[in-house]
């Protein structure tokens, strides 16, 4: 087309007088995308895209003269007087260059709801500085974030090597078949999303028949959301796990979990390139949050405790740290948003914990309240602001988050003041173990540690779970508050409430364990994605029965663990970092009944003690009877282990693992070191 015989139409037209040269017949959008453009003003491709603020000419800077970049008297550029003037509102530029918007009576919560963008406050982390000014003063109305929005920005999405190349990649990923990902994504919401609280399943199933109804091309491919895509991959992740879960061949399995690793790690890919496109997002959080989980569910709990802290970022990144009613949101959004929050918090807390690393959120930093003994999701904004909290006596899916709120906050306080750089008295020890009781006493009766009432669960089939959940976070707060002392010995009896409290707790725990395990797939992964799968009280009760092999609670120990043990070797699903802790678990059971039938034996005077390891340890495979030699050639059966023997293999003289036991900052090695738990066992058993 000759740009000289064109007819421009529309309410204005393009500047005439241009340059010689090259002459540009599409607006600055159409350009960039190389699309035809009808040269109106907006034009219309910009109009389909829902961008029209954003359709300019590459020369209407020098309308009326002006150069490009010049501005006028109050100090708006030409283009942006334009396109402000479109938007009823006036922005200036101060000399910092800071954006200032003339309000009048402008609302906190309008920042959220005017720019309906992810972030809030521009593209930069929102501190708590800048909470605290807007919180006294008021929210500025920033532009939205397309204006934000740059040609270069845009012209990445032609790049070969640039972001839009990696949204090819991830939607190549997803499977082809509507109705097999429409089942994935029901497996997860029928059998685990209603447990953990993680997204509305009529949002989310509309947000997917809306995903997938899109037209191919670039103005499509440009608009996926990835914080969204990130989400719909970790759903996929935990749904093909589920599915067809009555197979057992070892062909299905390995087939279930490669395909599960695959959505998993497009989903931590999704995450980690979807700020290059956009800002943050609930669906962000929610996806940052359900990796962890994936990550308790597989037990890698060291890279858990850096996905949690992600998860943490982009939450505070969107101001959750600041409740809602500071921002005027809705009901319904805030109590969203404090869930959302609360699971964020016990996540951090706990893994920190357990960890013995530095959690990410830190109180004083933070400005939000428990979430309410009420659920919303499903009433409009109206409705709910007339809906009243329930009491505790009544259960909602919102009491869970609630009553581990205010358990978080005990174990963040037993990090900092047990756990911290410097040794704590155990005057403190005693004292936070009076809050993790008095936190227990104020349980409603169906989730009662001591004796639960459970007359509700049929009328609200989430109770069982929630209620294991809320036990197993206390026994592993409580374990782990008084472990330091569960080795130490004193005249006067000093510690002897963190003898019995990691009795007790670790006792109660296997209990939990013992029921939980006879679940099939779908209930044993509700299981694994509280916080109680970091830590196995099994392995406190086989340091306990360890330590004292003649103690008259040891034989009772003993037979739980060998249950627990069977039970989990006879999953079929279970991965190398549970079969690992099954052999810690085993180890100890080897070590007790060799040290209790060794010492029976020294004492009525036997001078060749048979080969007791061999008879207590049953390997199914090679590797495991090698595992079962090394076990029993280790130690010594006869009066050379009462004695301590200098030359017993593995023996140390200096006595080392009781001191690094009874160490404050000392955490567990992981179950799959079984050489440090190997000799760590070996030491503590010489010390009895």
């Amino acid at each position: 087309m000759n740009a000289k015989s064109t007819n421009i139409t529309g309410s204005e037209s393009r500047p005439r007088g241009r340059k010689r040269g090259r002459k540009t017949t599409s607006c600055t959008q159409c350009h960039s995308r190389k699309q035809k453009c009808n040269q109106e003003l907006p034009c219309s491709r910009c109009i389909q895209r829902g961008v029209p603020e954003l359709c300019q000419w590459p020369d209407n800077e020098e309308e009326n003269g002006r150069k490009p970049g010049a501005r006028s008297q109050d100090g708006v550029p030409a283009t942006g007087r334009h396109i402000l003037s479109k938007r009823g509102c006036r922005h200036g530029l101060t000399d910092q260059h800071h954006v200032e918007v003339e309000t009048q009576g402008t609302e906190l919560g309008q920042l959220y709801i005017a720019r309906g963008a992810p972030s809030f406050f521009g593209n930069s982390y929102f501190g708590h500085q800048v909470a605290a000014r807007m919180i006294h003063e008021s929210a500025p109305d920033l532009p939205p974030m397309s204006l934000l929005s740059t040609k270069d920005s845009l012209q990445s999405f032609r790049n070969d090597s640039g972001p839009f190349s990696q949204v090819w990649d991830l939607l190549g990923l997803l499977p082809r078949n509507k109705v097999t990902v429409d089942r994935l994504i029901e497996n997860f919401l029928t059998e685990i999303n209603w447990a953990i609280d993680t997204v509305h399943p009529d949002t989310f199933r509309y947000q997917f028949v809306e995903f997938w109804g899109r037209k191919f091309g670039f103005d499509e491919i440009a608009g996926v959301d990835l914080r969204w895509l990130a989400l719909l991959f970790i759903i996929l992740a935990f749904g093909v796990l589920l599915d067809d879960p009555t197979t057992t061949s070892p062909e299905k399995r390995k087939e279930s979990e490669e395909a599960s690793l695959r959505f998993y790690w497009a989903s931590r890919r999704a995450i980690v390139i979807s700020p290059s496109f956009h800002g943050e997002s609930l669906d962000l959080v929610r996806a940052g949050l359900m990796v962890t989980r994936y990550l308790l569910h597989t037990r890698q709990i060291a890279e858990s405790w850096l996905t949690i802290s992600f998860a943490m970022r982009m939450a505070q990144a969107q101001g959750m740290h600041i409740d809602g009613e500071k921002w005027g949101l809705s009901r319904k959004a805030t109590e969203v948003r404090r869930r959302l929050w609360g699971n964020l918090y016990m996540l951090d807390k706990t893994i920190a914990l357990a960890l013995g690393r530095p959690y990410a959120i830190s109180d004083h930093m933070c400005l939000i309240n428990a979430p309410e003994n009420t659920w919303l999701d499903d009433l409009t904004d109206e409705q709910s602001s007339n809906i009243p909290a329930s009491p505790l006596s009544s259960p909602t899916r919102s009491t869970v988050t609630l009553l581990c709120n205010g358990l978080a906050k005990i174990a963040g306080e037993i990090q900092d003041r047990c756990f911290g750089l410097y040794p704590a008295s155990y005057e403190v020890v005693t004292e936070m173990d009076e809050k993790l009781l008095a936190w227990k006493k104020q349980l409603p009766a169906y989730f009662s540690l001591d004796d639960s009432d459970f007359s509700m669960d049929e009328l609200h089939h989430f109770l069982p779970w929630h209620r294991l959940y809320l036990h197993s976070a206390f026994h592993f707060a409580r374990i782990t508050l008084h472990r330091p002392y569960l080795l130490r010995e004193s005249i006067t009896n000093r510690f002897r409430l963190s003898h019995e409290a990691c009795i007790s707790s670790a006792s109660s725990d296997l209990k939990i364990r013992l029921r939980s395990v006879n679940f099939g797939a779908a209930e044993n992964m509700r299981w694994t994605l509280g916080t109680h799968n970091m830590f196995n009280s099994a392995l406190i009760l086989g340091i306990i029965a360890v330590r004292r092999p003649n103690a008259p609670q040891t034989v009772a120990i003993l037979v739980d663990l060998q249950e627990y043990c069977e039970k989990l070797r006879a999953d079929a699903w279970i991965n190398e970092f549970g079969l690992a802790e099954v052999k810690v678990v085993e180890l100890c059971i080897a070590r007790t009944k060799g040290f209790a039938k060794a010492t029976d034996q020294f004492h009525h005077g036997s001078v060749q003690p048979p080969d007791i390891m061999a008879d207590i340890v049953d390997r199914d495979n090679d590797e495991e009877r090698e595992g079962s030699q090394l076990i029993s050639g280790e130690l010594p059966l006869g009066p050379d282990v009462i004695g301590a023997s200098p030359n017993a293999p593995g023996y140390s003289p200096d006595m080392m693992w009781p001191a690094i036991w009874e160490d404050q900052n000392f955490a567990f090695p992981q179950a799959t070191d079984l050489e440090t738990w190997e000799q760590m066992i070996s030491e503590i058993a010489y010390h009895d």
